[in-house]
């Protein structure tokens, strides 16, 4: 049996000494009370686009949801294990959170894979071609686009993916609903890895430079 990895040890030890050490009564507090977040963050598993990390948020504030690609299925309640729908379903009817916001970024593996089906692990994997096949068709309609350079490809896709995790969002039902009553409020946000840049859906679903 392998050793535990030094630096997540190294890391806990300057958690304890920092951030535990300055915000010990918040954490036992949330400890005993419980979570209380407003809201819900699905994001990439990518290591480089931590939604915690790009929102300076602390404990307890957000709830996070993380998957390859930031991906949201339709509404399918049958015999299927369904984790992303699982936390959704938590999110809203057990935590009660007023904001969904489907987070894409730059540079994103699945969405490069999405654009190459003979990529690995989509050629090789038994699950990752599966779930980048929500995306339906869109990533062969992108790639017919020859006036686009594969950067301008990949970006577009990963804006297009944002809008289609929104539209499938509101296929379960109690999300439509509660939009609809004015308690919950979706939202999109693509992050450039690069530059630390947040780019946000306007309500006409463009994604624009919101000002600091």
């Amino acid at each position: 049996m392998h050793s535990f990895p030094q630096h997540l040890l190294d890391g806990h030890a300057n958690f304890m000494s920092g951030r535990y050490s300055r915000e010990k009564e918040r954490i036992r507090d949330l400890a005993e009370a419980g979570q209380t977040p407003s809201t819900l963050i699905i994001a990439c598993c990518d290591s480089r686009a931590a939604p915690e990390m790009i929102f300076d948020a602390g404990p307890g504030e957000l709830f996070v949801l993380r998957n390859v690609a930031n991906l949201v299925p339709t509404y399918q309640p049958d015999g299927g294990q369904h984790g992303t729908s699982a936390a959704i379903e938590f999110a809203i009817k057990g935590l009660g959170i007023s904001n969904i916001v489907v987070m894409g970024h730059g540079r994103c593996g699945g969405i490069q894979a999405a654009l190459d089906p003979n990529s690995k692990p989509l050629d090789s994997g038994d699950f990752i071609g599966k779930w980048m096949s929500m995306l339906g068709g869109l990533p062969a309609q992108l790639g017919q686009n020859d006036l686009m350079t594969p950067a301008e490809r990949q970006t577009a896709l990963e804006r297009i993916s944002i809008r289609n995790s929104i539209r499938n969002l509101r296929t379960f039902p109690y999300v439509a609903a509660l939009e609809t009553d004015g308690k919950l409020a979706v939202h999109g946000a693509w992050f450039d890895i690069s530059n630390g840049e947040l780019w946000v859906m306007d309500v006409h679903g463009d994604f624009i430079r919101p000002a600091l």
